[in-house]
């Protein structure tokens, strides 16, 4: 499952959230804060690891 980072718009905490991918649009996250749902998504660095072997 891919973990999304935000940042709270009230309080300017920043926190990850993990999640499916298919959840993601119906999510209503909030911030563990202050509790306010007037938060922005961060793009942040991400890796990916496959089982495939070079």
């Amino acid at each position: 499952m891919p973990t999304y980072e935000f940042r709270c718009s009230a309080c300017r905490k920043t926190f990850a959230v993990t999640m499916k991918v298919a959840d993601f649009d119906r999510a209503k996250i909030k911030c563990p804060r202050c509790g306010k749902k007037d938060i922005n998504q961060v793009f942040s660095n991400f890796s990916v690891k496959t089982s495939r072997k070079s």
